[in-house]
């Protein structure tokens, strides 16, 4: 069994709409432990998922460590990322009980960013070393940017550049290493100057193209479409929001941090269309992406069997197209956004 794929690009891999996202497998906020973890990947191939993403950033290499151990046993054709930009360092002062960037995990390592050449080959090798596996499909250059970097992106970007980091990614490419390659982060600009840069094949794009935003439709997915550059939309709950909503107990979440209030304001509007037609505010979050034709695959975060669980049923949920069209005459979506049909919905099932 497998969900229905997409073509990456002008590569010949092909991705299921639906991916694992391993993020939680770091111990992203919360510790699991190794049986969950393994068990959500089990549960997610045998239901017909084809792509994991992963990263040495997810828990200091614990998530790697625990998505290796799965698919070295039960590989099943599975299309495989991680990404490069950080190195891991021994750093022995590391805890277990302390949260480092949101990761609870007892990996005894501190990150060191570094976008070089010999940065990024030795990235990959150690990346290849902890999954314990001898092939990595597709490789996202991770966080480059200002939002992450700041006043450093400066300096991290002509590494990629003048300083042989993309060349790297292109030398491994045509070695047949790698299948593919792109950016895995979180802003449109510096998706816009790779393209123009550099032969990527993908954007991981995260938080950017979801139901609260779709500044992509304006300059980013035109030009991926002219390139054949395929996206994957990671992050459709907008770190959480649009997964809880704004009933629950707790503030809710919105890009890594509490959401602002103009942002609670809009997703409240959503819910009461959402409740007028009886459409799980998650469900629609998780399919609008998939109707754009740049986006090959949707990347929700999936830590335990429970939560694949609801994600495929979200995946699944039949949501009527007056839905779209009540959102776009409320001005909660933009009119020139493709939305999914009855047809894609008949396919999911």
């Amino acid at each position: 069994m497998t969900l229905p794929t997409r073509p990456l690009g002008q590569t010949e891999l092909r991705l299921t709409e639906l991916g694992f996202g391993a993020a939680s497998l770091g111990n992203l906020n919360r510790r699991i432990d190794d049986a969950t973890g393994r068990a959500a990947i089990d549960d997610a191939i045998a239901a017909g998922i084809r792509f994991v993403d992963t990263a040495p950033f997810y828990g200091r290499g614990l998530s790697e460590r625990r998505v290796g151990d799965a698919l070295r046993e039960a590989d099943r054709g599975v299309v495989l990322s991680t990404k490069v930009g950080r190195l891991l360092t021994p750093d022995a002062s590391a805890t277990a009980q302390e949260a480092r960037d949101g990761f609870l995990s007892p990996m005894p390592f501190r990150v060191e960013y570094d976008y070089s050449r010999d940065g990024i080959l030795r990235a990959f090798e150690a990346s290849l070393h902890r999954l314990g596996l001898d092939r990595i499909d597709m490789v996202f250059v991770h966080d480059i940017g200002r939002k992450v970097l700041g006043d450093a992106h400066d300096r991290h970007w002509a590494e990629l550049t003048t300083g042989g980091g993309f060349a790297a990614l292109e030398s491994l490419r045509d070695q047949g290493a790698i299948a593919a390659f792109g950016l895995g982060v979180n802003e449109v600009e510096v998706c816009l100057d790779a393209i123009r840069v550099a032969p990527v094949d993908v954007l991981l794009l995260a938080n950017r193209y979801t139901l609260l935003e779709q500044t992509p439709l304006d300059e980013l997915f035109p030009l991926c479409a002219q390139r054949q550059v395929s996206v994957v939309a990671g992050a459709p709950y907008n770190s959480g929001i649009l997964a809880t909503g704004t009933r629950g107990g707790g503030a809710p979440f919105y890009d890594y941090g509490p959401a602002p209030d103009a942002v609670v304001a809009r997703v409240r509007r959503i819910e009461a269309v959402a409740d007028d037609w009886q459409v799980p505010l998650a469900a629609a979050a998780l399919q609008f992406p998939l109707a754009h034709p740049c986006v090959a695959s949707v990347l929700p975060g999936i830590g335990d069997p429970r939560r694949l669980a609801q994600t495929l049923d979200l995946y699944r949920h039949p949501i009527p197209e007056g839905f779209w069209q009540a959102l776009v005459a409320e001005g909660l979506l933009r009119s020139d956004a493709p939305v999914p049909t009855t047809r894609d919905e008949a396919v999911r099932a």
